[in-house]
């Protein structure tokens, strides 16, 4: 076990224990992780929750999942039993929390998206993220995130009705992810989460069908580490004028890749597809992250933020 001192970071006000934040999608709610035997809270800062809508999802048709080469494709559609209970049932289970929670807030409208992050809002959660990389179903399906006027409206229209720090994760399937960060940052977001999944898809070659029950899927693993090293980089370049954190994510699976995006910018490092395969990699990452910052003399992970250096 990792002497906490020597990895703790704050992030957003909080002090986390690591800089590992498991990601949403891959924990569920908090609970379902904690029964891997030989897993402890205490080896990560904190955890996303499963994205949650107002009303319940039953989500996409299945297959939902599918193994790509060094990845995985996910279509869920963002199956969740509902704000209401999350907040009014599971959430309650969870306190007093071993780690720190941060909601993962969807919607298909900027009103959908304020209503939920409402509701979080009184609950125990330590912050909320906010997933705009979701259909407007009144702009005919243009995804929040593609848009940065988009994306801003719903982290101005969230942020006028909480007080806890606000996320916003941004997609990569967009022209220009440092504008939107401007946006984002300028209508009140309090931190970043780069990059989303990446849009992708695999085809059946017997059946000439599509593998996902969607067609279209996020691509996720370390398929994607080096786009998601350049878009936290480019993200950096905007985030660090304004003193915004960057949770920075894609691919990551050692040490040596945690510590590769902290170096590129981000403040804490997301870990989600790597859960699949390797159920105890946390643990493994922060022992590497302290070895590394007692071998080159740094007292903290905060001093290893964007220390990329360029190239003569």
């Amino acid at each position: 076990m990792v002497a906490e001192d020597t990895i703790s970071t704050e992030f957003l006000g909080l002090t986390l224990r690591s800089p590992i934040i498991l990601l949403s999608g891959c924990v569920g709610f908090g609970d379902e992780y904690s029964r891997v035997e030989g897993f402890s809270n205490a080896s990560i800062g904190g955890a996303v929750l499963k994205g949650t809508t107002l009303e319940p999802r039953l989500g996409n048709a299945p297959h939902r999942v599918v193994e790509t080469p060094a990845g995985m494709l996910n279509s869920i559609g963002l199956q969740n039993p509902g704000v209401d209970e999350v907040v009014d049932t599971i959430l309650p289970s969870l306190e007093p929390p071993e780690t720190h929670y941060f909601a993962n807030v969807s919607g298909s409208t900027v009103e959908e998206y304020v209503a939920v992050t409402k509701k979080f809002d009184r609950s125990c959660v330590s912050g909320i993220e906010l997933n705009i990389s979701c259909p407007n179903v009144k702009r005919g399906g243009m995804e929040f995130g593609n848009d940065p006027e988009m994306s801003a409206r719903v982290v101005e229209a969230c942020k006028k009705v909480t007080t806890k720090p606000l996320i916003t994760k941004l997609s990569p399937n967009q022209t220009d992810i440092q504008k939107n960060a401007r946006y984002c940052i300028e209508a009140g977001s309090d931190g970043l989460s780069v990059i989303n999944t990446i849009s992708g898809m695999a085809i059946d070659i017997e059946s000439r069908t599509p593998t996902l029950g969607n067609a279209v899927g996020g691509l996720s693993g370390p398929a994607i580490k080096p786009i998601a090293l350049l878009k936290v980089r480019e993200v950096y370049e905007v985030a660090r004028k304004h003193d915004v954190p960057i949770m920075g994510q894609g691919g990551i699976s050692n040490a040596s890749d945690a510590i590769e995006f902290i170096l590129a910018g981000s403040s804490t490092i997301g870990v989600g597809t790597a859960l699949f395969f390797d159920p105890l990699v946390c643990e493994k990452i922060n022992l590497g992250i302290s070895k590394y910052l007692d071998e080159h003399g740094l007292t903290s992970v905060g001093s290893l933020v964007g220390l990329l250096k360029e190239n003569k």
